[in-house]
């Protein structure tokens, strides 16, 4: 069964997720988590039920052990939201953030003897017909698939990733639970809808729809490495592609050493600074320069190379942003950092994220709200993350539709924020991106680079102009109610003249004028 059959469960699965939220609660409880929620005005007779779950010596262990066991517990999408925690000791504090680090890479392996299993079927070969040597020991285990290394007959050494057992399947589960829950906040709290948690579930279960899929993992890794293609500070381990299926990855292995591991860096030699800086130039590039990011970007698929390059890995959840997208991401930015709140405004306006019938005045001021306290401060000491949450945050006003693909992006800000801030908690990566940041700018959405683009959509336009003279000429030839006529040598010269660009400077004009003509007419 597909996930995305999950996306809109039937009615009388209802009971089921149900019975699912319930024994969730009780996890939650048994590891002491439903206390320190803001619950107690709200619900207290919930919490005083929930203190009958609560196991006793489970109190006693730190915040961060109980959480992170506790997310073991309930399953992969709840170990996925536990990893991006991990990122975050700014929200959740240093030691729950190192207590979660662990379910980046960390988790129990699954036994040898599946994951050989799991390569001969998917493969359709023996592991010892495919590798010279391969070590039933995992060099990592994470939320949805371990790797293991191994040598090929040829002598390369490679890692492998396999699938877990039955991953698919407690995938769905959870996404069932999401769907679930986004169809009844959408059903019986209107003032969610505007969120679009159908929407946001229907992104999830694509992203997990091809993180299920190695041979799609694969192929964006290849699309990634394209994209850096002779660029030593980010790279991209090469794909084998003779040993890699649906349930199997086989890459080149990796040598450096994880990106939030601050000691072994400087035990090493490394600049932290310039590893920070080929870290953000990185993800600038994917994000403006390519629109195709990667989107899991935790410690645990971070390596610092020994030449300080910065080499990725798992690329199960990648994002895109359509150029369109992008210019109105830059041009928000340029607005904020620059105090310019109306064209922050406008960009939302023009993108359709807000709906006409706002008042832009009203909008306006609400950007200033946000954009005041960054006035004058330098790029290091701005979140871009944290101002891309709080312009979610007060669009609720002006009933902004969520973008599940600027959350993802967001989320994806907040994890790198969170990786530059524990190697140097006195620089800020988007300073050091600055120079990226500023040229893209000035060539993408400056005055001499929004007159190419005015010029390059006229010819565009222009070059369209023969099929739009065609059909212009079938409708006057079937307008019968029409008053307007034409004679037939002059409809026949003009869309020969058009077609030859004689009159290309007038067509835009004529064409205009008489469709506005039938329109009026008709």
């Amino acid at each position: 069964m597909r996930l995305e059959s999950f996306v809109l469960p039937k009615p009388p699965s209802s009971l089921r997720q149900l019975v699912r939220l319930l024994a969730i609660c009780r996890t939650l409880a048994r590891y002491d988590l439903i206390r320190p929620l803001p619950l107690w005005e709200a619900a207290p007779w919930f919490l005083r039920l929930t203190r009958l779950f609560t196991n006793s010596r489970q109190r006693d262990r730190p915040l961060g052990q109980r959480l992170s066991a506790a997310l073991q517990e309930l399953g992969p999408a709840f170990i996925k939201f536990g990893q991006t925690l991990a990122t975050r000791a700014d929200l959740v504090g240093d030691d729950v953030a190192a207590a979660l680090a662990g379910l980046q890479d960390r988790l129990p392996p699954f036994a040898a003897a599946q994951a050989r299993a799991a390569i001969e079927s998917g493969l359709g070969r023996p592991v010892e017909a495919l590798f010279e040597s391969f070590d039933e020991r995992p060099l990592a285990a994470a939320s949805i698939a371990q790797v293991h290394l191994a040598v090929t007959a040829s002598g390369e050494p490679v890692a492998v990733k396999i699938l877990r057992p039955g991953i698919e399947a407690q995938f769905a589960r959870d996404l069932a639970l999401f769907a679930w829950l986004a169809r009844l906040f959408e059903r019986w709290v209107p003032s969610l809808r505007r969120l679009r948690p159908q929407e946001v579930v229907r992104t999830l279960a694509r992203s997990v729809t091809f993180e299920m899929d190695l041979r799609f993992e694969a192929a964006a890794a290849s699309e990634l490495a394209d994209n850096f293609a002779g660029d030593a500070s980010f790279r991209v381990p090469g794909i084998d592609w003779e040993r890699t299926g649906k349930r199997v990855l086989t890459l080149a292995r990796v040598d450096g050493l994880r990106i939030d591991d601050r000691a072994a860096l400087i035990e090493a030699g490394q600049d932290l600074r310039t590893v920070l800086t080929n870290a953000a130039s990185a993800f600038f590039n994917q994000v403006f320069r390519d629109g195709f990011f990667h989107a899991d970007m935790h410690p645990g698929n971070l390596f610092v190379a020994p030449d300080g390059g910065i080499v990725a890995v798992d690329f199960g959840i990648m994002g895109r942003l359509d150029l369109g997208t992008r210019y109105f991401l830059a041009d928000m930015l340029v607005g904020f950092l620059s105090g310019d709140y109306r064209r922050v405004a406008e960009v939302h306006f023009a993108a359709g994220y807000v709906p006409a019938d706002q008042s832009i005045e009203s909008f306006t001021q609400a950007c200033r709200s946000i954009g005041e306290p960054l006035l004058g401060k330098p790029l290091a000491d701005i979140s871009l993350g944290r101002l891309l949450a709080q312009l979610f945050e007060v669009t609720e006003t002006f009933q902004m539709e969520t973008q599940p693909q600027l959350l993802l992006l967001q989320k994806s800000m907040l994890v790198a924020e969170g990786i530059g801030r524990n190697l140097d908690p006195t620089v800020n990566m988007w300073e050091l991106a600055r120079p990226l940041i500023e040229d893209w700018v000035r060539e993408n959405r400056g005055p001499e680079a929004r007159l190419k683009q005015l010029v390059g959509g006229s010819v565009r336009t222009i070059e369209r102009l023969p099929h739009l003279a065609g059909r212009l000429i079938d409708l006057l030839e079937r307008g019968e109610k029409s008053v307007v006529h034409l004679h037939a040598d002059t409809v026949e010269a003009l869309a020969e003249a058009i077609a030859r660009r004689r009159l290309l400077p007038w067509a835009l004009l004529w064409l205009a004028i008489l469709i506005l003509a039938i329109m009026a007419l008709s």
